[in-house]
């Protein structure tokens, strides 16, 4: 049986830590985190959080790699509403990092937080 895009993050959703975008930045002052928006290159030039780096969930785990070696740096994903992101961050996991966490509200939400 095929599963739905829904099923299949909230079988992530198991898996992933998830905050809010306030407790992101508060964690993120302690733990210099890297923030990455995983939405597509227009929907970050739309909007986007001061700091963030867009790097769009299709080619993420290929990406990252290259700008993130340490597998224990904090990451925290964010994307429109928060599907993307805890796809991308149970994938994070199978690579090998350690620190990932999906901020869980809508990508206004994480652009008014990180201004």
């Amino acid at each position: 049986m095929l599963k739905t895009i829904p099923d299949l993050i909230k079988l992530a959703s198991e898996n992933v830590k998830k905050v809010n975008s306030a407790q992101a930045k508060a964690e993120m002052a302690q733990n210099n985190g890297l923030l990455i928006d995983v939405r597509e290159p227009a929907e970050h030039a739309i909007k986007s959080a001061v700091g963030a780096i867009n790097i769009p969930r299709g080619v993420l785990e290929m990406k990252l790699i290259e700008i993130e070696k340490d597998a224990d740096r904090a990451i925290y994903l964010h994307c429109a509403t928060g599907g993307r992101a805890t796809l991308a961050a149970e994938q994070l996991q199978r690579v090998g990092y350690n620190q990932v966490t999906v901020i869980s509200c809508k990508a206004d939400a994480v652009c008014e937080t990180f201004c």
